[in-house]
C-alpha cells in the first residue's frame, strides 16, 4: 500500500515541476535554467517544512503514510537533480561555464538554505 501513496504524491508533484518550470522559465529569457532552479528550491522549502514539522511533533505530518506522500512523493516529483545535472552539462557544453558554475553554486547554496529555512520555521510553528 505504501508504493500507492508515493504514486499519488508523484502524480500531483510531476506536474507542479512541469508547469512551474515553464512558467518561470517563459518569464526570463535567459540562458540560466531559473524554472529547474526554482522548483527545486520550493521543493528544498517544502521537504524542511515537512520533516521539520514531523519532528517537531505535528500528528498528521508525522504519520508515515503522510511522509511517503508528500515528502517521498511530492516533493520527489517536484525537484528534480536529474534535470539540474543535465541543464549544468548543457550549459557547459554551450561554453557558459560561468553560469554552469553559478547554477551549481546558488542551487547547492539556496536548497540548503531553504531546507533549513523549512526545518526552522516547522520548528517555530509546532515547536
Amino acid at each position: 500500500m505504501n508504493w500507492l501513496y508515493v504514486c499519488v504524491g508523484a502524480a500531483v508533484g510531476a506536474p507542479l515541476r512541469y508547469l512551474t518550470d515553464r512558467a518561470v522559465q517563459a518569464r526570463h529569457d535567459a540562458l540560466f535554467p531559473w524554472g529547474t532552479f526554482t522548483v527545486n528550491v520550493a521543493g528544498c522549502l517544502l521537504l524542511g517544512l515537512l520533516t521539520g514539522a514531523a519532528s517537531a511533533g505535528a500528528p498528521v505530518l508525522a504519520a508515515p503514510q503522510a511522509q511517503l506522500l508528500l515528502a517521498t512523493g511530492l516533493c520527489g516529483a517536484l525537484s528534480t537533480y536529474s534535470t539540474f545535472s543535465y541543464e549544468t552539462l548543457r550549459l557547459a557544453e554551450q561554453g557558459a561555464a560561468r553560469y554552469a558554475l553559478l547554477n551549481v553554486a546558488a542551487s547547492l547554496a539556496a536548497g540548503l538554505g531553504a531546507a533549513f529555512a523549512g526545518v526552522a520555521l516547522a520548528r517555530a510553528a509546532w515547536g
